[in-house]
């Protein structure tokens, strides 16, 4: 399954513009796919860890992660998890997200070492209209991550609010007023 494009006629030129999709286009009975992979490089772990005030020594001090079970550094879970999310933004949520309400249940089975690919699929395990702001719908994503061998090394349930196509048009027009949002 391919990304949704909207199209706007422009003269004789089509735009297009990549999107995820709205609510009322999830399908339950799919696993979205992502790509592409994300190779892990020491870089990326050592700027997202010291960016973030992370001291772990597993994965900034090479000669110290070399002394503990894994013999080398792992990259940060965070890092992992924000990439593992991140796969899934342009096939999902693009443009089409009001916000992020939460994520549980996150596990790393499995550590991630820089050199490491992250592949990432995403299920929809819940679906409901929003009780509290209406033509939003609430979304319920579990994401995995696997690495190039496909072991898994990090899962998360993720809760989002999406715009339906109704109200994402109301709020594109103007009259998708500010009272509804809260």
């Amino acid at each position: 399954m391919g990304c949704v494009m909207a199209m706007a006629e422009q003269g004789d030129v089509h735009e297009i513009h990549q999107r995820g999709l709205y609510f009322e286009e999830l399908d339950a009975d799919a696993v979205y796919v992502h790509s592409p992979g994300r190779t892990m490089t020491e870089a990326d772990n050592v700027l997202f860890t010291t960016m973030t005030m992370n001291t772990q020594a597993l994965h900034l001090d090479a000669a110290y992660a070399a002394t503990q079970p894994f013999g080398r550094r792992v990259m940060n879970s965070m890092f992992t998890l924000a990439t593992m999310v991140g796969q899934s933004v342009a096939q999902l949520t693009q443009g089409t997200l009001m916000g992020q309400l939460g994520l549980t249940d996150v596990r790393f089975p499995h550590p991630l070492f820089p050199g490491d690919t992250l592949y990432t699929q995403t299920h929809i395990v819940d679906l409901r209209p929003s009780n509290s702001r209406p033509g939003l719908g609430v979304a319920t994503f579990a994401h995995v991550g696997r690495n190039q061998d496909g072991i898994t090394v990090a899962e998360a349930t993720r809760v989002c609010l999406m715009f339906t196509r109704e109200a994402h048009e109301k709020l594109r027009n103007g009259s998708f007023g500010v009272d509804d949002w809260l």
